[in-house]
């Protein structure tokens, strides 16, 4: 397992910021294809599942981060 810290233009950059940015922006795509298909109207609190969605895509990079280092 290897997370070390990245290099982003001369500042070291804690490793779960690009993980956590990555998560967002997958997020975003997921969010619009629910929303797209009607899937968010089914959801009782869409903000609540929004947070749940982004956990478990964050909780997957993560993962798989840690197993190809």
């Amino acid at each position: 397992m290897r997370y070390a810290e990245v290099n982003l233009f001369g500042v070291l950059v804690s490793p779960i910021a690009p993980m956590l940015l990555a998560a967002w922006l997958l997020l975003m795509a997921v969010r619009q294809v629910a929303d797209r298909t009607g899937l968010t109207r089914h959801v009782w609190h869409p903000a609540l599942a929004n947070l749940s969605v982004l956990v478990i895509i964050l909780s997957a990079i993560v993962i798989c981060v840690g197993e190809l280092g």
